[in-house]
C-alpha cells in the first residue's frame, strides 16, 4: 500500500452488498481501504489499484482471523494515517428457525462471524497508532427488538450494541465507537429472509411487503448516509444509533 491518504478504512465483507457500496464510496472519497472478505471484489481493484488492498480470510473462523492479526499486515496498512475507520459489516442472518432446529455448527459459525471477529478487529484497531480511531459495528433493529426464528441473529447483534456501550465507558478520547443499525437494505440477506419458510420465520410476509412496496433502501444510499455520519463530529456521541434517526436529525 503506497497511498498517502491521511484516512485509512478497514471494511469487512467488502465484496458485495452494503460492504461493497461502503468500500466503493470510501475509495471514491480518496480513502485507502483494506477489504477483508472470503473473496475479492470483482472490479474495485482494477478501478482503484493505488487505494485498495484486499485480504482473503475466512471471517467466520476466529482462529484464522487471530492468525492474520498476529502478522504485521494491519499495522502496516494504517501506518502514517491520521484517522483509522473500522466498519464491521460482515454478518449472517442464518440459522433461521426455532431453537430446537439450530445445529451447533451453524450457531458457532454465526456467533464467530457476527460477534467474535468484529470484537477482535475492534480491539486491534483500538491499539493502532493514530490520533483518531473510529469503529462502526453494523447492527440491526433485531438487536433491539426480538423476532421469532431469529434468536441467534438477535442475540449476536445485541452483543455488538452492548460492546459499544461498554467500550464507551473506557473513556478513550482517541477512540469513537457506535453500533449502528442501517435500516432495511435490498441485499442478499433480504433475499435469504424472504426465501425462508414461514415455519422458520413467521414474520416473513412483512419483509416480502417491504420488497413489494419498494420500501427497501439501496446499499448505495445507505452507504452514503453511514459514511457521512461516521466522518462527522457527532459520531460516537451515542454508542448505539439508527441511521434513519441520525439522517432525520441531520436535516
Amino acid at each position: 500500500m503506497t497511498s498517502s491518504s491521511p484516512i485509512r478504512a478497514i471494511v469487512t465483507g467488502h465484496n458485495r452488498g452494503l460492504g461493497a457500496a461502503l468500500a466503493e464510496q470510501l475509495l471514491a472519497r480518496n480513502v485507502a481501504v483494506l477489504g477483508l472478505s472470503r473473496s475479492r471484489h470483482a472490479t474495485l481493484n482494477e478501478r482503484f489499484p493505488a487505494l485498495l488492498e484486499e485480504i482473503e480470510v475466512e471471517l467466520a473462523d476466529p482462529a484464522r482471523v487471530a492468525q492474520w492479526l498476529a502478522t504485521d499486515a494491519l499495522r502496516a496498512f494504517v501506518k502514517g494515517a491520521q484517522s483509522v475507520l473500522l466498519i464491521n459489516n460482515a454478518g449472517m442472518v442464518q440459522p433461521i428457525g426455532p431453537i430446537e432446529g439450530q445445529s451447533a455448527a451453524d450457531i458457532a459459525t454465526a456467533v464467530s462471524l457476527n460477534v467474535a471477529t468484529p470484537l477482535m478487529l475492534a480491539s486491534a484497531v483500538a491499539s493502532v497508532d493514530a490520533t483518531d480511531r473510529r469503529i462502526v459495528h453494523i447492527s440491526s433493529g433485531a438487536a433491539r427488538n426480538a423476532y421469532p426464528g431469529w434468536s441467534i441473529y438477535c442475540a449476536t447483534k445485541a452483543a455488538l450494541d452492548h460492546h459499544a456501550r461498554a467500550v464507551t465507558l473506557d473513556a478513550n478520547r482517541a477512540l469513537r465507537i457506535c453500533s449502528l443499525a442501517p435500516g432495511v437494505i435490498d441485499t442478499n440477506m433480504q433475499a435469504q429472509i424472504r426465501g425462508s419458510g414461514e415455519a422458520q420465520f413467521p414474520m416473513r410476509e412483512k419483509f416480502e411487503d417491504l420488497k413489494r412496496n419498494n420500501q427497501l433502501s439501496t446499499p448505495e444510499a445507505c452507504a452514503t448516509q453511514l459514511l457521512d455520519y461516521a466522518f462527522s463530529d457527532a459520531f460516537g456521541d451515542t454508542p448505539v444509533a439508527d441511521i434513519r434517526e441520525v439522517a432525520k436529525q441531520a436535516r
